[in-house]
């Protein structure tokens, strides 16, 4: 199963918030208790949006963090490479040689086309997009025979 880390869950989370009122200035508590997530871990997920310049941070009494853009202009790829580092389903759709059978493996350039794919999907949905609920729909599990990708019986 392909799945995000809690702490990329939790930081979409906290970046939604932020981006509701994208000029408010909103502390590691405040933060918490609005996204029901406890202040270590949002505060360890401000940490790590500040260090990728998603957020900016202002000191004193009156302090906490904001966006450092406008929800338009930053993507969910950006939000989770912040969490997560690099997009990459695998090995070899990261870097080069970070895989023992990369050299005689036959299917590294369609995990390197899905790799793309998912990355792209990410960059063209925008931090403001996700403060708009969808509708809620019952999940679905994918099934590729009968979506027609996969071969019938033979």
């Amino acid at each position: 199963m392909l799945r995000l880390s809690k702490l990329a869950d939790y930081g979409t989370s906290v970046m939604t918030v932020l981006a509701e009122q994208p000029q408010t200035v909103r502390n590691a508590a405040e933060l918490a208790q609005l996204t029901h997530v406890s202040t270590p871990m949002v505060s360890k997920i401000l940490k790590m949006l500040a260090r990728d310049k998603l957020v900016v941070s202002t000191r004193g009494a009156q302090g906490g963090y904001r966006l450092a853009r406008a929800p338009h202009e930053i993507s969910m790829a950006e939000v989770i490479a912040a969490l997560e580092g690099p997009i990459a389903l695998t090995e070899c759709a990261e870097a080069h040689g970070h895989c023992t059978i990369e050299p005689r493996c036959a299917v590294r350039t369609n995990w390197q086309r899905i790799n793309l794919a998912v990355a792209e999907a990410l960059s063209n949905i925008t931090l403001e997009e996700m403060t708009t609920p969808l509708p809620v729909q019952p999940l679905q599990r994918m099934n590729p025979r009968a979506a027609g990708h996969a071969p019938g019986p033979r």
